[in-house]
């Protein structure tokens, strides 16, 4: 299996919020270890190879991981923890998930 993680600079030259975010998340879990490749999606730059990837795969956000196994066509995840859970199959809370869900949703209300 190969991972790859796209991250996104923005056009200010800084890397996204979520970016950060979910490196901070992959650093203090210590999932580097899975993490065979990572690309840079620079929008400054339209051919850079993350910008490429995410067109290729229609990533509308970042991050996104892609997950290549063998005889199978390539998985774009863009949500960190079903990633982790589906693909490095650790355990996740309950509330991690709906903070991500809601973090990437601001538009969502609830009653």
């Amino acid at each position: 299996m190969k991972i790859t993680f796209v991250k996104k600079i923005q056009l200010d030259g800084n890397f996204c919020k979520k970016c950060k975010e979910v490196q901070d998340k992959i650093n203090a879990a210590d999932q580097n270890q899975f993490i065979d490749q990572v690309i840079i999606a620079d929008e400054r730059d339209p051919s850079s190879p993350g910008m490429v990837l995410a067109a290729l795969y229609s990533a509308d956000r970042a991050p996104f991981f892609i997950v290549e196994k063998e005889g199978r066509s390539p998985e774009v995840y863009t949500i960190y923890f079903k990633f982790v859970k589906e693909v490095l199959g650790q355990k996740i809370t309950e509330e991690d998930q709906l903070k991500e869900i809601l973090n990437d949703n601001p538009d969502l209300n609830f009653l």
